[in-house]
């Protein structure tokens, strides 16, 4: 059982190393798909929040690995 939720946690860590990027890509995701979906909003858009969303949560992830901010 001890080995069995060792290779659990192993795995689910490949996916969810940096909890903050993972919850940021999902808040952009989530942005993205509420303008698409309820908003009705342009492809061009949405794509551009993907977009700008992922640059700016890409940005933030790195300078706070690196200890900047």
């Amino acid at each position: 059982m001890n080995l069995l939720s060792l290779i659990v946690r192993e795995f689910v860590g490949m996916f969810i190393d940096d909890e903050f990027l993972a919850i940021a890509v999902l808040m952009v995701v989530a942005v993205a798909a509420a303008l698409a979906f309820w908003l009705a909003a342009l492809p061009l858009v949405v794509g551009g929040v993907l977009l700008a969303g992922s640059v700016a949560v890409l940005m933030s992830s790195a300078l706070k690995a690196s200890g900047k901010s």
